[in-house]
């Protein structure tokens, strides 16, 4: 079971709380329905057991309170409402307990301007982040030290991540969902809720940083390794001979310190680097594969297709509209 603890903080926008509350059970008995056991445990926690939301008009009852969760997987972050500074306030003893769980491995995701609470904790310093647009100016004065991204886009960074204004944050749900499940439960999810899983192709704008905060000295040169030689065909034997470590060894730290397989993490890499080619050249969808170290297209194809959301043509044509005509 994945543990999903959403947040409840003082101020938060009633339906940031319930819609992810509302994906993650339906998600549950989708694969029920399915033959599937259940994955999510999913919980609402807050500072109280009773929480009133929009001058009182609305009420959560929260499941645990936050010194009950000794563990979780992944912690939401709703999106807050009003002042901003005010509900900062409000909320600070939470920032402790984000931080803390954060430590232990746990995944933070912040819902649209719920990017304030999680940048209060300090752990997006040098990091990227997204928010809602209206909020841009209020945000990069509260906190310089965070990079700010386009509001359009969805981040992943070293655990933590964060989406853009109003409803893009169903398309970080969906996300974390496949990211859990499978491609083909977040598609029935999308469309049970009616949203288009690649809107606006937030999924291709994801940005990938190299997961290196962790203090596995190994892991960081296996990493360093596969982003310097992804053009390459390299594998998991080769790593963990160069590394003096047992291949189950090897998979297994690779997995703790950075949330990917060893596999997963190449193919992101030569899809990211597959990505900026698209954007900022003229190749054709052949040479971008060749480069990034593919032989088969239709492997290519379907790993760019899971990991952006997109084909290598839709990506092409939506990111670089002077070669968009160029394709082949």
């Amino acid at each position: 079971m994945k543990s999903v603890s959403i947040l409840v903080p003082e101020s938060a926008v009633l339906e940031a709380v319930a819609d992810p509350r509302y994906l993650f059970t339906a998600v549950n008995q989708f694969l029920q329905t399915s033959g599937k056991a259940p994955l999510f445990d999913v919980q609402l926690v807050g500072q109280s057991k009773e929480i009133r939301l929009q001058q009182g008009v609305f009420s959560v009852h929260t499941d645990k309170l936050l010194n009950e969760v000794k563990k979780t997987d992944l912690i939401i972050i709703p999106a807050l409402f009003g002042d901003m500074q005010k509900a900062l306030e409000l909320n600070r003893e939470a920032i402790p307990w984000i931080i803390s769980h954060y430590n232990k491995g746990t995944e933070v995701a912040s819902l649209c301007v719920g990017a304030f609470l999680l940048a209060s904790t300090g752990l997006l310093n040098g990091r990227q982040c997204s928010t809602h647009w209206a909020f841009a100016n209020e945000f990069r004065n509260l906190f310089p030290e965070v990079d700010l991204v386009d509001g359009s886009i969805i981040t992943e960074e070293q655990r933590l991540y964060s989406s853009g204004g109003a409803n893009s944050y169903w398309n970080l749900l969906l996300y974390l969902v496949e990211k859990y499940t499978d491609r083909d439960t977040a598609i029935l999810a999308s469309k049970y809720f009616a949203i288009d899983i690649d809107r606006e192709s937030q999924a291709a704008f994801m940005m990938f940083n190299g997961q290196k905060d962790h203090n596995d000295e190994e892991v960081k040169k296996a990493q360093e390794f596969i982003e310097t030689n992804y053009p390459e065909k390299i594998t998991v034997d080769q790593l963990a001979g160069q590394l003096a470590l047992g291949r189950r060894s090897l998979e297994r730290r690779f997995k703790q310190a950075t949330n990917n397989t060893v596999v997963e993490y190449m193919q992101r890499v030569k899809i990211e680097a597959a990505k900026r080619s698209f954007e900022l050249s003229r190749k054709n969808i052949n040479e971008v594969m060749f480069d990034v170290g593919y032989t088969d297209t239709k492997a290519f194809r379907s790993v760019f297709k899971k990991i952006t959301g997109l084909t290598p043509i839709e990506y092409r044509n939506k990111y670089n509209k002077q070669a968009g005509t160029n394709m082949s």
